[in-house]
């Protein structure tokens, strides 16, 4: 698997979002970073990725729930289409966010150095307010949860987009 081009672009911050299966949570962040990014006017200055450590959904459209979830927010995803996440975004990505510790434990598997695995954080991480580690996996929930996450993913990608906009601005 080679690397796409649009990501190989060093002149644009890039950020990958990695789930299990790239058809809830990761697709959620994406479009959340996208839109602030778009709200903000630093668009053209991001690269935003979204893939799933398993190949179970390649090809997929996002969950159903995930797509009225981020709906219902005023967000919208329908192009969205599940990808693997390629190990040579460990190169291409300025930051590779995990949802989970198992993801996060997956992801360092594959990185090769200490540059690579240094990219490698959970979501959560960038939220001080939050007492959890984890993001939690809305896949077998009810359909009212993907909101919960979605909500849960806004606030974190909101304190991850405020960290990084002032590199995107300069």
């Amino acid at each position: 698997m080679t690397i796409d081009r649009e990501f190989a672009d060093a002149t644009r911050f890039r950020v990958a979002f990695v789930c299990t299966g790239n058809i809830c949570r990761s697709p959620m962040a994406a479009t959340v970073f996208e839109h602030l990014a778009k709200q903000h006017g630093v668009a053209d200055r991001l690269l935003v990725a979204s893939s799933g450590i398993s190949e179970y959904h390649v090809g997929e459209t996002a969950d159903p729930r995930t797509l009225a979830a981020l709906n219902d927010a005023g967000y919208d995803a329908v192009d969205h289409r599940a990808k693997q996440f390629n190990v040579e975004w460990l190169d291409a990505f300025d930051l590779v966010i995990a949802f989970d510790r198992g993801q996060e434990r997956a992801l360092r598997s594959l990185a090769r150095s200490d540059e690579q695995e240094s990219k490698i954080r959970l979501l959560l991480s960038f939220d001080p307010e939050s007492t959890a580690l984890d993001v939690p996996d809305p896949y077998y929930s009810e359909d009212e949860f993907f909101g919960t996450v979605l909500h849960q993913i806004e606030t974190a990608v909101g304190r991850l987009f405020r960290q990084i906009q002032p590199a995107m601005r300069a």
